[in-house]
């Protein structure tokens, strides 16, 4: 662990950290070239909060600052027992990328997702995101499948 991250503090969101959070929702957004509604994120804040659902999240900090997010779903399979735990939102700020913060975040859902019984930790990330893949190439092993899509 490098000094840039001994200082780092991950935790799950709460409901007074939507004014931390919503800069990093918006810039995640923005990196993958998307504008979602308002009535979208205000759903995803509402899901991110409700203990009821299968949506968590948590944001890295270094002191006051929330510098990264991850939002994760755990949902049932035909596969296993245990649930998957689906990691499907993943971002760091500008300036605080390279840092280590992405690593963290994504082994804060790997222990969330063993404490939760999962079986397996599973993600997407677009093909050009060749950056991030340098990464996910040292901490997971690639599937081999490729998503197909139909949207409503």
């Amino acid at each position: 662990m490098n000094a840039d991250t001994e200082a780092l503090t991950i935790r799950p969101i709460g409901a007074d950290d939507r004014a931390a959070w919503l800069p990093l929702w918006r810039g995640y957004q923005a990196f993958y070239k998307v504008d979602l509604s308002e009535a979208v994120t205000d759903t995803t804040w509402a899901r991110l909060n409700d203990p009821a659902e299968p949506v968590d999240g948590a944001l890295a900090w270094r002191g006051a600052e929330a510098v990264g997010l991850v939002h994760h779903i755990r949902h049932r399979s035909a596969w296993t027992i245990g649930d998957y735990c689906y990691l499907q939102d993943l971002f760091v700020a500008d300036g605080t990328r390279g840092l280590g913060i992405g690593r963290r975040l994504i082994e804060h859902v790997y222990e969330a997702a063993k404490s939760a019984g999962c079986s397996r930790v599973h993600w997407l990330t677009h093909e050009t995101n060749t950056d991030a893949m340098q990464l996910y190439d040292r901490i997971a092993e690639k599937s081999g499948f490729v998503q197909y899509r139909k949207l409503f």
